[in-house]
């Protein structure tokens, strides 16, 4: 593979997510892996995926993607099966159901390339199609490797609505540079409610910089040695909060790689997720110029928790 900034791994999904406030509902592009890479494309980086879909991944998504800048030498197509989907239903306080209803072949080791030229690598599964072998892999690449560790604790019922579910080990945490997780996923991860422990017991992992984020509320930034709160940036309107977090940690790893200070890319992760709110699906992403400009406020709000 050419040089990139940031290769994400894991599946893209086809959603279809039903807003309260919204009656048509129509299937989307979706998953971790599209959101994390057009957010960093929009933020001037170079992007790559590797990727399992199946027959239904339309010629659309390939075209939507590449006209975006994402490189998909790493997609593989499947035509025996089916793209991982979700139904995503939201209530009026914004919490939502998820219901896994397709789920494309696992991404294995023999799915990686030999040598993988990139700044960054981030692992985004969302249905337990990256198994420890394979992130062990990924773990023998000299390179920043990042975690959200979503799709490795979440399980589903015969029904396919999905729940977490606390791991037997979370070794899979070492080796691992940065971590993003939301509140939920990193208190099922560490058996903590306090954001402050549950960072520190990641960091016990040997993870450098941790990343809790709490919807609204201020996101926990954890360095080796010092915390921040920093502040959610104010979106215009808030029309669909799908992929929030990805957007997050999509720019932030973009300033991370370029040698910026952790406070500074973290505020940037929060100013590029406060833009994707405020559209339907992966439609709503800030420049450089309006990411910092939002940015720039955040970093004034921040403050040091320890």
């Amino acid at each position: 593979m050419d040089d990139f900034d940031i290769v994400t791994v894991g599946h893209f999904s086809i959603d279809l997510i039903k807003l309260p406030n919204r009656n048509n509902t129509k299937p989307t592009l979706g998953g971790s892996t599209t959101y994390v890479s057009l957010s960093a494309s929009k933020l001037d980086a170079k992007v790559s995926v590797i990727s399992r879909v199946g027959k239904d991944f339309s010629e659309k998504y390939v075209r939507f993607l590449k006209n975006k800048g994402v490189d998909l030498t790493g997609l593989k197509i499947d035509k025996n099966t089916f793209t991982t989907s979700f139904f995503l239903n939201y209530d009026l306080s914004g919490e939502r159901e998820l219901y896994l209803k397709h789920k494309a072949h696992p991404i294995e080791g023999n799915d990686l390339p030999s040598t993988l030229k990139s700044k960054a690598v981030h692992i985004a599964p969302i249905a337990n199609e990256i198994s420890t072998e394979t992130i062990n892999r990924l773990k023998t690449y000299d390179l920043t490797l990042s975690l959200d560790p979503q799709g490795l604790i979440r399980r589903f019922n015969k029904d396919g609505k999905t729940f977490l579910s606390s791991p037997e080990e979370t070794d899979f945490l070492r080796g691992i540079d940065v971590v993003k997780a939301s509140y939920n996923e990193a208190k099922t991860l560490t058996a903590q409610s306090d954001p402050i422990k549950m960072a520190k017991y990641i960091h016990q992992k040997g993870v450098k910089i941790i990343l809790i984020t709490r919807g609204a509320e201020p996101t926990l930034l954890s360095t080796e040695n010092k915390m921040y709160f920093v502040p959610s940036a104010k979106p215009k309107t808030v029309v669909d909060t799908t992929g929030a977090g990805d957007v997050f940690i999509g720019a932030f790893l973009t300033m991370y790689v370029r040698d910026e200070d952790p406070l500074w890319c973290a505020c940037i992760g929060s100013a590029a997720s406060s833009f994707v709110v405020e559209k339907y699906g992966p439609a709503g992403f800030g420049s450089m110029k309006h990411v910092k400009t939002r940015a720039s406020q955040v970093y004034n709000d921040a403050y040091i928790v320890a």
